[in-house]
């Protein structure tokens, strides 16, 4: 009885967690699209959304009526089954991601000791990694079921922009790996405690600066952000991948790259910026109680990951566009061997600090 109890708390436990989670993705990719236009408005003198609601605040839910209630078309020649499927695939493979992201540290309630993650598994960066990349399958099946050639051609684009771009990003992921000798995310955070340990700055970001660099850039490749929103430019490829879809299934493709927004900078922040860490946690930790400071931690991880999006819709607005030529060179002839070199140099310094 006793086990069943406690399995029963667990579930109730990991249920309540989960459904904050994906209202709070749900959440952050509606009003990402607020942010983005205000952003935009900011550095080009405009004023941005600002009709519905106090400065604009309601245009997010105005924009998903819109595309609520808009007529639902499937072409005539595109093969229906697959076309529905590709907007679901990529909407899921969104939201799977941030299973294993450590939201914060564990905390009290009553008797049971309450996890901020929803899963703790050992290769959870392997994990995000498979998700990515069955998230490009989303944009495969949907660019191809459309019959499309302009679709085809910007799915064929994110594949094999996403292919060229994970290389170089798993190659700077084994540099950390070499460090942390981990693959759990809150591993990885659990050594990077506080701001300041044995006379050196404790977060990753200071001890791996290339391999943040290049993880940085390829995440904004895998995203299909400008200067990498090749899949997507309308100059050549009309609309890209998503030219046929209209109502929620172009709402699911939209949401999708929003909320791979929102968990590419949580990862960011957990394997480079100290995660929930910040300094003197320590003293802060001793002096409230624990569901607080679990509290407080939460919110230092949220403030990385809005400093993150914000970074990334700012670099949006002020680099053009790539040649598909220079991105692929970018990607094989500069990233790439960086990461090697990373990986090598690391190595190096790892060897060498054992052997003193």
């Amino acid at each position: 009885m006793l086990l069943l109890q406690i399995d029963t708390a667990f579930i109730i436990q990991k249920i309540i967690l989960i459904s904050v989670i994906l209202g709070g993705s749900l959440g952050v990719a509606m009003y990402a699209t607020w942010a983005e236009r205000k952003v935009a408005a900011v550095m080009q003198d405009r004023i941005g959304p600002n009709r519905a609601g106090p400065f604009g605040l309601l245009q997010p839910l105005a924009d998903g009526l819109k595309l609520f209630f808009k007529e639902e078309i499937i072409p005539n020649r595109s093969t229906q089954v697959i076309f529905i499927l590709g907007p679901c695939l990529a909407m899921l493979t969104a939201l799977m991601t941030s299973a294993v992201v450590p939201w914060g540290p564990d905390f009290k309630f009553g008797e049971h000791n309450v996890s901020l993650q929803v899963a703790d598994i050992n290769i959870g960066m392997l994990f995000v990694f498979g998700a990515v990349s069955v998230g490009v399958y989303g944009v495969m099946l949907g660019g191809w079921a459309s019959n499309n050639k302009f679709s085809l051609l910007s799915s064929i684009r994110a594949a094999s922009q996403a292919i060229s771009y994970e290389l170089a990003m798993g190659l700077s992921l084994i540099a950390l790996l070499m460090m942390t000798g981990s693959l759990s995310l809150r591993t990885i955070v659990e050594q990077q405690h506080g701001f300041w340990q044995n006379g050196y700055f404790s977060w990753n970001i200071f001890k791996q600066p290339l391999g943040f660099i290049i993880f940085f850039v390829c995440s904004l490749a895998e995203l299909n952000r400008a200067p990498f929103d090749l899949p997507e430019c309308e100059s050549e490829l009309n609309m890209g991948y998503h030219q046929e879809y209209s109502s929620m299934k172009l709402g699911f493709y939209l949401f999708a790259e929003y909320i791979n927004l929102f968990v590419s900078s949580a990862i960011l922040s957990t394997l480079f910026l100290g995660g929930y860490n910040f300094p003197g946690m320590d003293a802060v930790q001793h002096s409230v109680s624990s569901g607080l400071f679990s509290l407080i931690c939460v919110g230092v991880l949220i403030s990385k990951v809005v400093f993150m999006i914000l970074l990334i819709m700012a670099i949006r607005w002020t680099l053009p566009r790539f040649r598909y030529d220079q991105l692929m060179r970018l990607g094989w002839k500069s990233l790439i061997p960086f990461a090697l070199v990373n990986m090598v140099a690391t190595g190096a310094a790892i060897l060498w600090i054992f052997n003193k």
